[in-house]
């Protein structure tokens, strides 16, 4: 009975950690002649959105961001590097500069874990820009 409990409690600590992790990754690519596009979508409970952008070192970037639920935010990370450049939960709903390495930018779209927790759900709008070279 003893090795049940365990293995249940490692079960349900398993699936929770699946759950918190759960990063779904969408690659963006302007049409022939822009150099922005415009996103909507929504996000529930601990659920995370990647968006992939390709971009060149020296190019500059905007990024806003606008959520129907407080608790929503973006990060930007650089490639191949899990620290953000950018997070929003400090720094607000936009994001405007200059990008220091060529490759692919993730930006994060995400509840904050109180929000997640309950399972809240927030419908946004991501608006982006590339500029230069």
């Amino acid at each position: 009975m003893k090795y049940l409990l365990i293995i249940l409690s490692c079960l349900c600590f398993s699936l929770s950690l699946a759950q918190a992790n759960e990063i779904h990754e969408e690659r963006i690519q302007f049409e022939a002649g822009k150099s922005g596009a415009t996103i909507n979508g929504q996000i529930k409970g601990y659920k995370i959105v990647d968006y992939l952008l390709h971009a060149e070192a020296g190019q500059t970037i905007s990024v806003k961001f606008a959520a129907n639920f407080t608790s929503a935010y973006f990060n930007l990370l650089p490639p191949e590097n899990p620290i953000a450049l950018f997070t929003g939960s400090i720094a607000g709903h936009s994001y405007n500069g200059v990008l220091p390495l060529t490759g692919v930018y993730k930006i994060r779209v995400y509840l904050m874990r109180n929000a997640a927790r309950r399972g809240s759900t927030a419908k946004y709008k991501l608006t982006l820009k590339i500029e230069g070279n």
